[in-house]
């Protein structure tokens, strides 16, 4: 059995890849025993997919997945573990913000006792305010409506035990957030703070509007808030109405003032209604779709080319 195998997910990144590749045998290499490298090719648009068939050729340590299109980071990551041999595993992006060498402390902080240890991070450079800001927020509020504790200011970059790696297997969902199910699973978990670089090189991948969709699976997965979100403004609005019904009728046949009967009062009244089902109706539908995805039972990625 292999001693460390590295997933790296890869959508166009052709500028990086090489470098990724010295720095993360560099480091292997220190740590000693044996490893493979993990490379899955999400559908990239650039020529990344013929610079990893040359690592492969040169370097029978280095192993390429070519998907069949671009399925997206989580399953990508998925692909990567599916055919994992290492008796611990790490996940690393390949656009060098997380910096390969911090493997070697992971591995020595796992040495004591631990089946996860993720990194934890202190600053991310290089990014925008909003991005900073939604980040921050998303961690939080996550955080809070979840069941589980799920680490702040983490992402993937972790190093986590093949048992781990087992269990991801046995959990197929088609909206995949792997660090909610990590935190998940269980078994000791701790972490490594260290300070996020800048990009090395190309554009990042995560536009707002799939950030926005991650974010969405991560709450939908581990969260029942939302419904009981629902609940709380279905009684809400309903207090209200239940409310201006009673102040409508004490009006008409306690005091001698006349009803209102204005046409902006009850426009108000119907927007704010219609609003609140429309809101209801829509958080409802995501969790409908994510059931029916689910229920259908479609593979989560087919592999176009491989010499794993």
């Amino acid at each position: 059995m292999i001693d460390i195998s590295v997933v790296i997910p890869v959508y166009n990144e052709a500028l990086n890849i090489n470098l990724l590749y010295e720095r993360l045998t560099k480091v292997l290499k220190s740590i000693g025993g044996s490893y493979e490298l993990i490379f899955v090719n999400d559908g990239s648009r650039d020529n990344s997919i013929d610079l990893l068939k040359i690592l492969a050729s040169q370097h029978q340590e280095v192993k390429y997945i070519d998907l069949s299109r671009n399925f997206g980071h989580q399953i990508a990551v998925s692909a990567g573990l599916d055919k994992t041999q290492g008796k611990r595993v790490v996940i690393i992006d390949a656009d060098l913000q997380d910096p390969p060498e911090l493997i070697a402390d992971l591995y020595s902080k796992m040495n004591e006792g631990y089946e996860v240890v993720y990194a934890k991070r202190k600053r991310r450079k290089g990014e925008s305010f909003l991005k900073l800001l939604t980040a921050k927020l998303f961690y939080r509020i996550l955080s809070n409506i979840t069941s589980i504790h799920i680490p702040v200011d983490t992402g993937d970059f972790r190093l986590i035990d093949s048992k781990v790696v087992e269990a991801l297997r046995q959990m197929p969902e088609s909206h995949k957030f792997l660090r909610g199910q990590i935190s998940w699973v269980g078994y000791r978990q701790t972490f490594i703070e260290y300070e996020r670089e800048e990009r090395h090189a190309g554009k990042t991948g995560y536009t707002y509007r799939k950030m926005f969709r991650f974010a969405l699976d991560g709450i939908t997965a581990f969260s029942n808030f939302p419904i009981k979100l629902v609940i709380v403004m279905g009684f809400l609005v309903s207090t209200i109405a239940f409310l201006m019904i009673v102040y409508t009728f004490y009006v008409k046949y306690f005091t001698n003032q006349e009803v209102e009967r204005g046409w902006a009062s009850l426009m108000v009244g119907i927007l704010f209604l219609g609003g609140v089902q429309l809101i209801s109706i829509g958080i409802l539908g995501e969790y409908i779709s994510r059931i029916n995805t689910d229920v259908r039972k479609r593979p989560l990625y087919f592999i176009k080319e491989s010499n794993i």
